[in-house]
């Protein structure tokens, strides 16, 4: 019988619980109940079990919808001449409820309508197959919350069955539903938001002077003692304005050199050349260490000489030196030049070959102290 086959599929149902949870269809659930047929006068049947098995949907916290299988015997009452008769109902719809008060609360009323369809069968020695016919399904129930998955259904309902197989010459029925059931949901219940935690506000510590530059001079205002330096000021470990001196004195070039198109400084420098180009190295230095220190690249000659060849020797000296600093690491945009003086600018007499000497020179001059 159907009955045996309705019992097998909700034990299906619920075992398949655990594989749809996986699947996370937390708007789901499977709705088996049972309950009595307390059928229409009409019918000439005695009341009798209902058995059904929905899977459902909620569609928003206050409504469901059901697609449901219903089964239900009947046997015919001792006084109809069909005496000894089964009369068997199987039944499919679409049920919807409507739930009043807020989700997950306790007990919650609620009205249900739905739509399907009957198809009814008399079993005696031999089976007479009825046809399938329209019902529309009324009524109310109470459901009941028993866990984040699970809730308890009751439930009453009055059902038209426009049957006209059962009984001859006669259409519609009304017939009287009770039942109780319960619904499971598949997906897993929704986290509650943790509780937020009060943080404590630590405000935070009061700077001292060590971590405060007013004048932005790159000194903290504990050791600054001059704490209102104009932008760029060049300063010392003190705050104050500090002269930068770049000292070439002692780079002297040989006579008549470097030559035209000369590139390597080494060989037109005065001996001792290695004195020379340690003191090429500490001006690269210096000029690493303040970094907003700009100079002036000039070369100058003795008096040996006319005064335009003397100006080109000048020039070249300058650009010997120029491009020492910047092959070091030295921007061209803090170097001015290069620029030759020629003979103008001695800084000895040129009455004696050690003055002259010192006059065969390359001077780096810092401007804007």
């Amino acid at each position: 019988m159907k009955r045996n086959s309705l019992f097998a599929l909700i034990a299906l149902a619920l075992g398949g619980v655990g594989a749809a949870q996986a699947a996370d269809f937390s708007n789901w659930y499977i709705a088996p109940r049972v309950g009595a047929v307390i059928p229409d006068g009409d019918r000439d049947t005695s009341s009798s079990l209902l058995m059904g098995l929905g899977i459902g949907w909620w569609v928003n916290p206050n409504l469901s919808v059901d697609i449901e299988y219903t089964l239900n015997n009947a046997d015919y009452k001792h006084k109809s001449a069909r005496w000894g008769h089964e009369w068997e109902s199987v039944g499919l719809g679409a049920t919807g409820r409507w739930y009043f008060g807020e989700a997950g609360a306790g007990w919650r009323p609620y009205i249900v309508g739905g739509f399907g369809a009957l198809r009814h069968q008399a079993y005696s020695g031999f089976i007479k197959q009825g046809g399938w016919d329209p019902m529309v399904t009324v009524g109310g129930g109470l459901q009941y919350s028993l866990s984040d998955r699970a809730a308890f259904r009751g439930e009453l309902a009055a059902r038209y069955d426009r049957d006209n197989n059962s009984i001859p010459h006669h259409t519609g029925f009304v017939d009287a539903l009770v039942s109780v059931g319960l619904t499971y949901s598949f997906g897993a219940a929704e986290a509650a938001p943790p509780p937020k935690k009060e943080e404590k506000v630590t405000p935070p510590p009061q700077p001292s002077c060590r971590d405060l530059d007013d004048d932005k001079d790159g000194v903290n205002n504990c050791d600054d003692r001059c704490p209102n330096t104009p932008a760029g000021t060049i300063v010392g470990p003190d705050g104050c304005p500090q002269k930068v001196v770049i000292d070439l004195r002692g780079v002297n070039f040989k006579f008549d050199r470097p030559s035209i198109g000369e590139k390597n400084i080494e060989p037109s420098l005065r001996e001792p050349t290695a004195e020379s180009l340690a003191i090429l190295d500490q001006a690269v230095d210096t000029l690493k260490r303040y970094p907003d220190v700009h100079v002036e690249v000039a070369g100058h000659t003795d008096s040996i000489g006319t005064d335009e060849y003397n100006q080109k020797l000048s020039e070249r000296r300058a650009r010997i030196v120029y491009d020492y600093l910047t092959s070091h690491g030295i921007s061209a945009s803090r170097l001015d030049g290069p620029k030759g003086y020629g003979e103008s600018h001695p800084i000895d007499t040129n009455n004696t070959a050690e003055g002259r000497a010192r006059n065969r020179r390359t001077e780096l001059s810092v401007e804007n102290q």
